[in-house]
């Protein structure tokens, strides 16, 4: 059975759109826009994961997620913090957060993180005992990509990532000779409300594009004129 997520956050836009990446990903959710309500269905079903705002009407994400911990709930909690709010972190952590997120974000953040609280608390174990390798790695010709700790190796060899180019590589190699435009990558990796524009996409994947090339190996990026960018292997490189 699909792991079962509580999503608790009282902006339609976002809830909608946490809603639909989790579902892409054969996860099941509930929306609940409301500090107390929240709290009761956290009590009253049995979830893999929370994903709590802490500014929420009725009671503040803090708050449940301290009743939560009070009555022995001990489902793993993200919470959704305001960037640069360092102290929202901080208490949301010593409340019994198990991890965070700062908003805005992008969803390739979000599913990483899913993906390694779920499995840090043993609730995707079942998962993992089909799979063991295969949930900690991805591979793509001699590209291998270790989600987990934001590592990357090209035959062989270490490649040194920022953060976004990262998580651009991460979604294109998860869909891998699939054309993905200049606004599924903004919306995914920068999140869908960042006010830069796509020149942002271009300086990144230029900048992965010539990391892949200087290691020689059989993966790379290629411009679709109009469309926007996919992964390929080409196998009769050398």
């Amino acid at each position: 059975m699909s792991k079962h997520i509580l999503v608790v956050e009282d902006e339609p836009t976002l809830a909608r759109l946490l809603s639909y990446n989790l579902s892409r990903e054969g996860y099941r959710t509930k929306l609940v826009d409301h500090g107390g309500e929240g709290l009761q269905a956290a009590l009253q079903e049995a979830f893999d994961l929370i994903i709590l705002d802490i500014m929420l009407p009725g009671m503040s994400g803090f708050e449940v997620l301290e009743k939560l911990r009070q009555k022995g709930v001990k489902t793993p909690v993200i919470i959704l913090t305001a960037r640069n709010a360092e102290e929202e972190v901080v208490q949301g952590l010593k409340s019994g957060a198990d991890d965070y997120i700062t908003k805005p974000f992008g969803v390739a953040e979000l599913l990483a993180r899913v993906s390694a609280v779920m499995r840090r608390s043993g609730t995707d174990e079942g998962q993992a005992s089909d799979e063991p390798e295969e949930g900690k790695m991805i591979r793509i010709g001699d590209l291998n990509i270790y989600p987990e700790k934001y590592e990357v190796t090209l035959s062989g060899e270490q490649i040194q990532l920022r953060p976004k180019e990262f998580e651009v590589l991460l979604y294109m190699a998860q869909r891998p000779g699939v054309v993905i435009t200049r606004d599924d990558l903004m919306n995914t990796v920068w999140g869908f409300d960042y006010v830069g524009g796509q020149r942002t996409v271009d300086v990144h994947v230029s900048s992965l594009r010539k990391k892949l090339e200087m290691n020689q190996g059989t993966v790379q990026i290629d411009s679709i004129r109009g469309l926007g960018y996919k992964l390929v292997v080409h196998t009769n490189k050398t």
